[in-house]
């Protein structure tokens, strides 16, 4: 379990990543944080990729529905454009951005902010996904979630496309995706390749 900080005793900045497959409560933890923050009267801004409008235009939306304000964006620079007054800035979907989500989250930090990045850790195929790997890297707290593998109940890290579309960024959910753990992962994938 996840022990948050209290920003105003420490007066440093941070940056947490929540990670994992698609389907493991990621947006719905960074939600949870956010509104933790909201209650203890911190100022939250909240930001997400212009391209994620699958649930809606601008609010973050996790697949229980629970949902938050957020501002979406373009590129992770327009972040720091749009960051005022602020204790603590949620990003979602951090895979979408390109490298500057790295420099962009450090300078944040750097200010004194608390940063909370939500994002997929490896794509489709399995491999690490965008900028994570090095979010992960330079991240100060970092929490792995896991889904349910739709195939077998056993602890999923994976997130199988069950058709072949081809391209590492086709944004969809349920009809699109699903949890899997290593073998079921594994197996599909042999059974997609064959």
């Amino acid at each position: 379990m996840f022990i948050e900080p209290d920003i105003r005793e420490s007066g440093r900045g941070w940056i947490e990543v929540i990670c994992g497959s698609m389907f493991s409560g990621k947006t719905e933890e960074l939600i949870r944080r956010l509104k933790r923050a909201k209650i203890a009267h911190l100022n939250v801004e909240i930001f997400k990729p212009e391209i994620d409008t699958r649930y809606h235009q601008k609010n973050i939306v996790s697949h229980d529905e629970s949902s938050i304000a957020s501002i979406p964006v373009k590129n992770a620079e327009d972040i720091l454009k749009l960051t005022r007054e602020v204790d603590v800035v949620g990003i979602d979907e951090a895979q979408f951005f390109g490298t500057e989500i790295i420099w962009v989250c450090e300078k944040l930090a750097e200010k004194g902010i608390r940063v909370i990045v939500a994002g997929l850790d490896m794509d489709y195929t399995g491999k690490p996904f965008g900028q994570m790997p090095a979010l992960l890297s330079v991240a100060d707290f970092i929490t792995k979630l896991h889904a349910i593998c739709m195939q077998c109940g056993a602890i999923a890290s994976f997130s199988f496309r069950k058709n072949e579309i081809p391209g590492q960024v086709i944004i969809g959910e349920k009809e699109l995706y699903e949890a899997r753990c290593r073998s079921c992962f594994n197996k599909g994938m042999l059974e997609m390749n064959s």
